[in-house]
């Protein structure tokens, strides 16, 4: 007997949502990212390659953690301070060529003070020169799939070749955050005094830290040509957010569009659970088995990240091949439920069968063959 692929059941799930109503925003590069499920809230020009200023200090960073994490360096350990690292223009830690700076003070110094000195300090470090640094940090990036950066500094200053997207930028926000939770606190820091130095100066860049919306990291930016930009993340309850916004026209612009979004991606979205795991959701045929009947479930609670009111409906289907032939066994992979979020894909999970069931003894086969013979007898199949 062949089997055939049926549909065994259709399950409409519906919410009380409302139709997605598309979100515009002013920046020239925009990304939102839900962190847990990687799902990208809104896009605009992501893959486009702006001038990224200080927020390429992000891969400067990723090169230190990396670098800390191999026992290349540790955070006790002291750079010296070369001259072409004092010339630096822009943002400064004001260093002189008579410090020996500790990695610990250097990484503070590049994210609470966007320090160009202390970046070119830990660049050569690193790499020997900025410019070898450099080019280790655009071999980096490519190897993280981040396909619209390349680097020629490790300050952000603005030349020609220094270039990131918005969503490499989400990208390696996004790696920071998991891979080097260790060294994420450093971000939220709101001010660092450096041997007396910045009084003046000492304060975090970021705006959004003190405004009380979860805000927690991570750097900003600004160029002539690009505008004022900003990498933030945020936490509220159990879900994160990281925003890249770029191309603004003003820093009070860039602070208030941050904060916009953050708010929008935890106001429209939330995590549901559709389905938990191990509950049946539906029933297949059996044949030949002792029972005319199993039970199929997902095998881990079906969680989705939805937007409250940018849909009208879900609905989701069991797709299974029937009749199921025995033996099955508990946790045999039977079939898969396909869910249907309009304007946002299909999404796949497998089901598994809930019980055991064994083959039929062979009275109940012989009665079953024979059943399945005189219907096509009397179907005319046989004459």
């Amino acid at each position: 007997m062949r089997f055939l692929l049926r549909v065994a059941s259709i399950l409409a799930l519906f919410f009380s949502v409302l139709p997605a109503q598309a979100l515009e925003t002013p920046a020239r590069t925009a990304m939102v990212l839900d962190y847990d499920t990687g799902t990208v809230l809104l896009a605009k020009n992501a893959d486009e390659a702006l001038p990224p200023a200080s927020m390429s200090k992000l891969m400067t960073l990723n090169m230190v953690f990396e670098a800390l994490e191999a026992g290349r360096i540790t955070l006790d350990e002291k750079f010296a301070v070369s001259a072409s690292a004092v010339a630096v223009r822009g943002s400064s830690m004001f260093l002189n060529t008579q410090d020996r700076v500790t990695v610990d003070d250097l990484i503070k110094g590049v994210i609470v003070l966007s320090g160009n000195d202390a970046a070119v300090v830990l660049a050569e470090g690193l790499g020997g020169t900025e410019a070898e640094f450099s080019r280790q940090m655009t071999v980096r990036a490519r190897e993280l799939g981040m396909m619209n950066s390349t680097f020629i500094n490790a300050t952000g200053w603005p030349g020609e070749g220094q270039l990131m997207s918005a969503r490499d930028l989400v990208l390696i926000a996004h790696r920071i955050i998991k891979v080097f939770p260790q060294y994420y606190s450093y971000f939220n820091m709101r001010e660092f005094l450096f041997d007396g130095r910045t009084p003046d100066n000492r304060f975090n860049r970021n705006p959004l830290l003190g405004l009380d919306i979860g805000a927690d990291g991570l750097k900003t930016g600004f160029t002539d040509e690009a505008g004022f930009g900003l990498v933030s993340s945020a936490v509220r309850g159990n879900r994160r957010v990281i925003v890249m916004i770029n191309g603004m026209e003003s820093a009070a612009a860039r602070s208030s569009e941050s904060e916009r979004l953050i708010s929008w991606a935890f106001r429209e979205f939330a995590m549901e659970t559709l389905f938990e795991g191990e509950t049946e959701i539906a029933r297949a045929d059996v044949w030949l088995g002792q029972v005319a009947e199993v039970g199929m479930a997902p095998v881990e609670d079906i969680e989705l990240l939805l937007p409250y009111r940018a849909l009208s409906n879900i609905k989701a289907k069991v797709v299974f091949e029937t009749p199921i032939e025995a033996p099955i066994s508990k946790g045999e992979m039977l079939g898969e439920l396909v869910v249907n979020i309009p304007d946002m894909g299909t999404r796949r999970f497998p089901l598994a069968a809930t019980e055991d069931v064994a083959e039929a003894g062979f009275i109940d086969r012989f009665k079953a063959a024979f059943k399945i013979l005189s219907a096509r007898v009397m179907a005319g199949d046989l004459l």
